[in-house]
């Protein structure tokens, strides 16, 4: 348990560090939790604030004072559930979507070049391990 809290320790700090990097190359303005925020919103889009706010495991005050920072950056949008007047589906905007996809891109480019020696077997089971480890 040792090693694994060490290591864990290492990986959860150097993500932090790199999440503030890829943040400032969307956006020299955006937090560096944000990064991740519009991972997801790339992903699921549209999404409730509520959903997105279960899904990182953050109270929906924390998420809407994220999501409004990225609407003030003009990075994500809002607009009216259909499916319920009252509550709203975040977007990525146009801006956002070109922002984010081309960090991305690098971001990629750079984990290929760090895992080049991994053999393809190695990298899935480490993906798998991780989401294992995400979905508890």
């Amino acid at each position: 348990m040792d090693a694994l809290e060490r290591e864990l320790t290492v990986l959860f700090r150097r993500a932090r560090s790199v999440s503030g990097e890829l943040a400032r190359q969307v956006h020299p303005e955006l937090e560096p939790a944000a990064y991740g925020l519009l991972l997801r919103l790339e992903e699921v889009e549209p999404e409730r604030a509520t959903d997105l706010a279960a899904y990182f495991g953050v109270g929906k005050a924390t998420m809407s004072r994220q999501l409004r920072a990225l609407e003030t950056l003009g990075l994500v949008a809002r607009d009216q559930d259909p499916a319920d007047g009252r509550a709203f589906l975040m977007r990525l905007t146009d801006e956002g979507r070109e922002r984010f996809s081309r960090v991305r891109r690098a971001r990629r480019e750079s984990y290929l070049a760090q895992l080049r020696a991994w053999d393809r077997a190695e990298i899935a089971e480490l993906s798998r391990l991780l989401h294992k480890l995400n979905e508890v």
